[in-house]
Protein backbone atom coordinates (compact mmCIF):
# COMPACT_ATOMS: atom_id res chain seq x y z
CA UNK A 1 0.00 0.00 0.00
CA UNK A 2 1.25 3.86 -0.58
CA UNK A 3 -0.01 4.15 2.39
CA UNK A 4 2.61 1.67 4.44
CA UNK A 5 5.14 3.17 1.83
CA UNK A 6 4.99 6.76 2.92
CA UNK A 7 4.97 6.02 7.02
CA UNK A 8 8.43 3.34 6.29
CA UNK A 9 9.60 6.67 4.15
CA UNK A 10 8.53 8.70 7.12
CA UNK A 11 10.77 6.52 9.23
CA UNK A 12 13.85 6.11 7.39
CA UNK A 13 13.88 9.55 6.06
CA UNK A 14 13.86 11.62 9.06
CA UNK A 15 14.37 8.67 12.03
CA UNK A 16 17.10 11.66 13.79
CA UNK A 17 14.51 14.00 14.27
CA UNK A 18 12.16 10.85 15.74
CA UNK A 19 15.06 9.44 18.02
CA UNK A 20 15.79 13.23 19.80
CA UNK A 21 12.08 13.37 20.06
CA UNK A 22 11.75 10.29 21.52
CA UNK A 23 14.93 10.99 24.31
CA UNK A 24 13.88 14.41 25.01
CA UNK A 25 10.49 12.98 25.77
CA UNK A 26 11.42 10.41 27.80
CA UNK A 27 14.25 12.52 29.48
CA UNK A 28 11.56 15.04 30.60
CA UNK A 29 8.83 12.10 31.62
CA UNK A 30 11.58 10.35 33.77
CA UNK A 31 13.19 13.35 35.63
CA UNK A 32 9.94 14.95 36.00
CA UNK A 33 8.09 12.25 37.44
CA UNK A 34 11.34 11.63 39.86
CA UNK A 35 11.46 15.00 40.94
CA UNK A 36 7.74 15.21 41.39
CA UNK A 37 7.77 12.14 43.90
CA UNK A 38 10.15 13.69 46.36
CA UNK A 39 7.95 17.40 45.81
CA UNK A 40 5.18 14.83 46.53
CA UNK A 41 7.39 12.56 49.56
CA UNK A 42 8.16 16.05 51.47
CA UNK A 43 4.88 18.05 50.83
CA UNK A 44 2.71 14.56 52.03
CA UNK A 45 5.56 14.35 55.52
CA UNK A 46 4.93 17.36 56.55
CA UNK A 47 1.04 17.43 56.17
CA UNK A 48 0.87 14.62 57.73
CA UNK A 49 3.10 15.36 60.81
CA UNK A 50 1.44 15.42 64.60
CA UNK A 51 0.47 18.66 65.70
CA UNK A 52 3.30 20.07 68.20
CA UNK A 53 3.58 21.20 71.29
CA UNK A 54 5.20 24.51 70.75
CA UNK A 55 2.73 27.31 69.84
CA UNK A 56 4.86 28.64 67.44
CA UNK A 57 6.10 25.47 65.81
CA UNK A 58 2.36 24.76 65.79
CA UNK A 59 1.10 27.98 63.64
CA UNK A 60 3.97 27.84 61.25
CA UNK A 61 3.20 24.23 60.50
CA UNK A 62 -0.41 25.47 59.49
CA UNK A 63 1.00 28.22 57.39
CA UNK A 64 3.23 25.74 55.56
CA UNK A 65 0.08 23.58 55.28
CA UNK A 66 -2.59 26.14 53.76
CA UNK A 67 0.75 26.98 51.04
CA UNK A 68 0.88 23.44 50.33
CA UNK A 69 -2.91 23.41 49.77
CA UNK A 70 -3.00 26.20 47.60
CA UNK A 71 0.06 24.72 44.99
CA UNK A 72 -2.10 21.67 45.47
CA UNK A 73 -5.12 22.96 44.34
CA UNK A 74 -3.65 25.27 41.87
CA UNK A 75 -1.57 22.92 39.95
CA UNK A 76 -4.44 20.06 40.07
CA UNK A 77 -6.83 22.61 39.10
CA UNK A 78 -5.43 23.76 35.63
CA UNK A 79 -4.12 22.02 32.32
CA UNK A 80 -0.13 21.76 32.55
CA UNK A 81 -0.33 23.37 28.89
CA UNK A 82 -1.56 26.48 30.25
CA UNK A 83 0.67 26.73 33.39
CA UNK A 84 3.47 26.43 30.95
CA UNK A 85 2.11 29.12 29.21
CA UNK A 86 2.06 31.05 32.08
CA UNK A 87 5.56 29.82 34.11
CA UNK A 88 7.56 30.02 30.71
CA UNK A 89 6.26 33.74 29.30
CA UNK A 90 5.61 34.95 33.14
CA UNK A 91 9.51 34.43 33.78
CA UNK A 92 10.30 36.40 30.22
CA UNK A 93 7.95 39.15 31.51
CA UNK A 94 9.65 39.72 34.67
CA UNK A 95 13.08 39.63 32.68
CA UNK A 96 12.63 42.02 30.28
CA UNK A 97 11.82 39.46 27.37
CA UNK A 98 14.42 36.82 28.72
CA UNK A 99 13.14 33.51 28.74
CA UNK A 100 13.76 30.05 30.30
CA UNK A 101 16.10 28.15 28.70
CA UNK A 102 13.63 25.37 27.24
CA UNK A 103 14.52 21.81 28.31
CA UNK A 104 15.10 22.72 32.06
CA UNK A 105 11.82 25.04 31.78
CA UNK A 106 10.00 21.83 30.81
CA UNK A 107 11.51 19.68 33.49
CA UNK A 108 10.25 22.46 35.91
CA UNK A 109 7.24 22.67 34.65
CA UNK A 110 6.54 19.16 34.52
CA UNK A 111 7.64 18.22 38.11
CA UNK A 112 5.94 20.97 40.23
CA UNK A 113 3.03 19.51 37.99
CA UNK A 114 3.21 15.98 38.97
CA UNK A 115 4.36 16.93 42.48
CA UNK A 116 0.79 18.29 42.90
CA UNK A 117 -0.65 15.09 42.34
CA UNK A 118 1.97 13.20 44.22
CA UNK A 119 1.66 15.05 47.18
CA UNK A 120 -1.80 13.56 47.29
CA UNK A 121 -0.69 9.83 46.40
CA UNK A 122 1.85 10.22 49.04
CA UNK A 123 -0.57 11.70 51.93
CA UNK A 124 -3.26 8.71 51.10
CA UNK A 125 -0.36 6.19 51.31
CA UNK A 126 1.04 7.38 54.65
CA UNK A 127 -2.73 7.27 56.13
CA UNK A 128 -3.65 3.73 54.75
CA UNK A 129 -0.77 2.93 57.13
CA UNK A 130 -1.94 1.51 60.08
CA UNK A 131 -1.96 4.23 63.05
CA UNK A 132 -0.85 1.26 65.81
CA UNK A 133 2.50 0.59 63.73
CA UNK A 134 3.36 4.57 64.21
CA UNK A 135 2.89 4.26 68.05
CA UNK A 136 4.82 1.35 68.41
CA UNK A 137 7.84 3.11 66.63
CA UNK A 138 6.98 5.88 69.46
CA UNK A 139 6.53 3.08 72.33
CA UNK A 140 10.38 1.87 71.45
CA UNK A 141 11.90 5.61 71.30
CA UNK A 142 11.82 6.30 68.17
CA UNK A 143 11.10 10.17 67.21
CA UNK A 144 8.84 11.11 64.61
CA UNK A 145 11.16 11.64 61.77
CA UNK A 146 12.92 7.79 62.72
CA UNK A 147 9.54 5.98 62.41
CA UNK A 148 8.20 7.66 59.75
CA UNK A 149 11.82 7.02 57.71
CA UNK A 150 12.14 3.27 58.76
CA UNK A 151 8.69 2.01 59.48
CA UNK A 152 5.93 4.11 57.47
CA UNK A 153 7.26 5.36 54.48
CA UNK A 154 9.27 2.16 53.47
CA UNK A 155 5.40 0.50 53.62
CA UNK A 156 4.18 3.90 51.69
CA UNK A 157 6.79 3.59 48.73
CA UNK A 158 5.46 -0.22 47.87
CA UNK A 159 1.96 1.22 48.27
CA UNK A 160 2.22 3.56 46.11
CA UNK A 161 4.26 2.34 43.61
CA UNK A 162 1.55 1.60 41.11
CA UNK A 163 0.56 5.05 41.57
CA UNK A 164 4.07 6.12 40.80
CA UNK A 165 3.98 4.02 37.79
CA UNK A 166 0.91 5.62 36.39
CA UNK A 167 2.04 8.91 36.71
CA UNK A 168 5.29 8.25 34.97
CA UNK A 169 3.34 6.87 31.67
CA UNK A 170 0.64 9.83 32.32
CA UNK A 171 4.16 12.44 32.03
CA UNK A 172 5.13 10.41 28.90
CA UNK A 173 1.80 11.79 27.23
CA UNK A 174 1.33 14.75 28.77
CA UNK A 175 5.11 16.14 27.64
CA UNK A 176 3.53 16.87 24.03
CA UNK A 177 1.78 19.57 26.05
CA UNK A 178 5.40 21.43 25.95
CA UNK A 179 5.30 22.16 22.22
CA UNK A 180 3.55 25.32 23.23
CA UNK A 181 6.65 27.22 24.47
CA UNK A 182 8.79 25.74 22.07
CA UNK A 183 10.48 21.99 23.92
CA UNK A 184 11.81 19.60 21.15
CA UNK A 185 9.75 16.48 22.53
CA UNK A 186 8.02 14.12 19.92
CA UNK A 187 5.08 15.96 19.44
CA UNK A 188 6.95 19.26 18.26
CA UNK A 189 9.33 17.14 15.96
CA UNK A 190 6.19 15.77 14.29
CA UNK A 191 5.39 19.19 13.55
CA UNK A 192 8.89 19.70 12.37
CA UNK A 193 8.70 16.99 10.01
CA UNK A 194 4.96 17.57 8.69
CA UNK A 195 6.08 21.24 7.64
CA UNK A 196 8.98 19.65 5.68
CA UNK A 197 7.04 17.18 3.61
CA UNK A 198 3.33 18.11 4.25
CA UNK A 199 2.58 14.29 4.86
CA UNK A 200 -0.09 15.57 7.90
CA UNK A 201 -1.79 12.27 8.47
CA UNK A 202 1.27 9.53 7.73
CA UNK A 203 3.40 12.27 10.27
CA UNK A 204 1.45 11.76 13.02
CA UNK A 205 0.32 8.04 12.53
CA UNK A 206 3.74 7.30 13.28
CA UNK A 207 3.82 9.47 16.45
CA UNK A 208 0.39 7.76 17.64
CA UNK A 209 2.43 4.24 17.23
CA UNK A 210 5.97 5.81 19.09
CA UNK A 211 3.64 6.67 22.29
CA UNK A 212 2.03 3.96 22.11
CA UNK A 213 5.06 1.41 21.65
CA UNK A 214 6.65 3.90 24.53
CA UNK A 215 3.94 3.77 27.15
CA UNK A 216 3.06 -0.14 26.33
CA UNK A 217 6.42 -0.84 26.62
CA UNK A 218 7.52 1.26 30.00
CA UNK A 219 4.13 -0.14 31.93
CA UNK A 220 5.15 -4.07 30.98
CA UNK A 221 8.71 -2.93 32.43
CA UNK A 222 7.32 -1.32 35.60
CA UNK A 223 4.85 -3.91 36.12
CA UNK A 224 7.47 -6.42 36.37
CA UNK A 225 9.58 -4.28 38.68
CA UNK A 226 6.08 -4.11 40.88
CA UNK A 227 6.34 -8.38 40.62
CA UNK A 228 9.83 -8.14 41.57
CA UNK A 229 9.39 -5.72 44.72
CA UNK A 230 6.66 -7.68 46.30
CA UNK A 231 8.47 -11.00 46.27
CA UNK A 232 8.02 -14.60 45.78
CA UNK A 233 4.33 -16.33 46.20
CA UNK A 234 5.91 -19.03 48.08
CA UNK A 235 7.92 -18.65 51.25
CA UNK A 236 8.96 -19.93 54.27
CA UNK A 237 8.99 -18.89 57.56
CA UNK A 238 11.66 -20.37 59.66
CA UNK A 239 11.33 -20.44 63.67
CA UNK A 240 8.42 -20.33 66.51
CA UNK A 241 8.12 -18.58 69.87
CA UNK A 242 7.54 -22.18 71.03
CA UNK A 243 9.82 -24.35 68.97
CA UNK A 244 12.81 -22.89 67.13
CA UNK A 245 12.94 -25.59 64.79
CA UNK A 246 9.35 -25.11 63.74
CA UNK A 247 8.80 -23.58 59.76
CA UNK A 248 5.86 -22.56 58.53
CA UNK A 249 5.28 -22.93 54.80
CA UNK A 250 3.12 -20.32 52.86
CA UNK A 251 1.51 -20.30 49.47
CA UNK A 252 -0.63 -17.53 48.53
CA UNK A 253 -3.35 -19.07 46.54
CA UNK A 254 -3.31 -18.46 42.98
Amino acid sequence: MEFIREVLGIISQYYSYLLSGVGYTMLIALIGTAAGFLIGLITGVIRTAPRSKNAVLRVLHKIVNAIIAIYIELFRGTPMMVQAMVIYWGYAFLNDGATLPLIPAGLFIVSINTGAYMAEIVRGGIISVDRGQLEGAYSVGMTHAQAMGKVVIPQVLQNILPSISNEFVINIKDTSVLNVIGVTELYYMAGVIKRINLQTFQVYTVICVLYFVLTFTVTRLLRLAEKKLAGSDSYTICGSGSDSQAEIHIREAQ
